[in-house]
């Protein structure tokens, strides 16, 4: 499919989505937000993806967040185009987001405020540079937003003091409290990134697959919970290979290590 804001590649099993409107600093109007979650969908659809990488267009922003200037204009009366269109809210495209099956990496280009906050605080990982920083802007405005995401990424108490304060977290501090996973200079950014997706895009995709939905099913269950859960899915959902598969090149060897 050819989308108008969304930039889409195809590297060594990884899908490559990259927020294309450099001119607002890939602020998330809705046509984009539609296109990224369309793109994400097509690409858990796609047997040769394993893995799902978004970024932004250009060095100083993942994105900017949501796009200011349309949603006043749609508070007016004067809804999009593109709303028009193709109808329908952005928060389940958020969550199917959030929920893809397979794992979702953003690779932090620069600023994330706002709605790229939100995103990102959504995906599985993230992997920035010196010039990533986030902020979670909702309370600043009067608003609502990443109490369902947050706390899945740095804790409770961090997280509470980032939405109460709407504050600018510096990539160093980021990656200290664990809203990134790695920091590293920005001319390295895409390779990290890459090496991360193309590993975990060569591994068993049901496997892959198999390990997300356990980890988002155990959220809230004990620890007997979480258990007959893995159970259950590894019995019933999803056989693990048999070790004629798991094992050939250590069985070739006729078990010498």
């Amino acid at each position: 499919m050819a989308y108008e804001h969304i930039l889409v590649e195809k590297e060594k099993g990884v899908a490559i989505l990259t927020m294309n409107r450099p001119e607002v600093l890939n602020a998330m109007n809705f046509l984009l937000t539609w296109e990224l979650h369309q793109a994400v969908m097509e690409a858990n659809a796609d047997d040769e993806i394993g893995c799902i990488v978004i970024t932004g267009t250009g060095n100083r922003a993942f994105s900017a967040g949501g796009d200011i200037h349309e949603q006043r204009e749609e508070a007016k009366g004067n809804i999009s185009e593109a709303r028009q269109r193709l109808g329908g809210e952005r928060s389940e495209r958020s969550y199917d987001i959030s929920a893809s099956p397979k794992p979702v990496i953003g690779m932090m280009n620069g600023l994330a405020y706002g709605g790229a906050a939100v995103l990102s605080s959504s995906l599985d990982m993230r992997v920035g540079c010196e010039s990533t920083k986030f902020r979670f802007l909702a309370v600043a405005y009067g608003r609502i937003n990443s109490t369902w995401t947050l706390t899945n990424q740095v804790g409770w108490p961090i997280a509470k003091e980032l939405l109460f304060t709407g504050r600018v977290v510096e990539a160093e501090e980021a990656h200290r409290i664990g809203l990134l996973n790695h920091l590293v200079p920005s001319d390295q950014l895409r390779e990290k990134t890459m090496e991360i997706a193309t590993m975990i895009s060569s591994h068993r995709l049901e496997s892959v697959i198999g390990i997300k939905a356990l980890l988002l099913q155990h959220k809230g269950a004990d620890l007997h919970q979480q258990f007959e859960n893995e159970r259950t899915y590894t019995t019933e959902v999803s056989e693990g290979y048999g070790v004629e598969e798991a094992f050939p090149e250590f069985l070739s060897r006729k078990g010498r290590p």
